[in-house]
C-alpha cells in the first residue's frame, strides 16, 4: 500500500511574512522577522504541532476511558542547539488536567499511547529530538 501523499503550499507575502496553506485549505500566517512577532515562526509552529498532536490524542483517549476531564492544557518547552542548524534536541510536554476523580493510571496510559502509538508528529520528530512528558491532575470541586 502506498503512503498517502499530502500537499501544503507556502507563499511569500513580502517583508518576511509567509502564508502557509494546509492540505485542507486553511491559511496560517508565518512571521520570520525576529522580534516583530506578528504571527508564529516556523519553529513555534513545530512546537505547537508536537503539543497539539498529543493533546488531541490524550483528550480523545480520556473521553473513551470515561474520565471526567473539565479542562485540559498541554504546555511544551523545547531545547535547541546553539549552532546551525539550530534544530531541537529535546521537547518536554507537561499535561495539566482539571477534572473530577481523574485516574492517574488512565492519564499516564493515555499519554503513553499517544507518545508510542498515535501521535504522528512526535514520531516524526523523535529521531532527532528526545521527547519527555509529565502530568498533573487538579481535582475540581462540584
Amino acid at each position: 500500500m502506498a503512503d498517502a501523499e499530502k500537499k501544503a503550499v507556502v507563499i511569500h507575502a513580502g517583508d518576511e511574512i509567509f502564508i502557509g496553506i494546509s492540505p485542507s485549505g486553511h491559511a496560517q500566517t508565518i512571521d520570520t522577522k525576529g522580534a516583530r512577532s506578528l504571527a508564529p515562526s516556523p519553529v513555534e509552529m513545530l512546537m505547537i504541532s508536537v503539543a497539539s498532536c498529543t493533546a488531541v490524542d490524550v483528550v480523545s483517549i480520556m473521553e473513551k476511558k470515561r474520565q471526567v476531564v473539565l479542562d485540559y492544557r498541554a504546555e511544551i518547552t523545547g531545547t535547541r542547539r546553539d549552532e546551525h542548524p539550530r534544530s531541537f534536541t529535546s521537547f518536554h510536554v507537561h499535561h495539566i488536567v482539571h477534572g473530577r476523580g481523574v485516574s492517574e493510571k488512565a492519564l499516564a496510559d493515555a499519554i503513553r499511547l499517544s507518545d508510542e502509538k498515535y501521535c504522528s508528529v512526535a514520531n516524526t520528530v523523535r529521531p532527532a529530538a528526545k521527547i519527555t512528558t509529565s502530568f498533573e491532575i487538579i481535582e475540581v470541586e462540584e
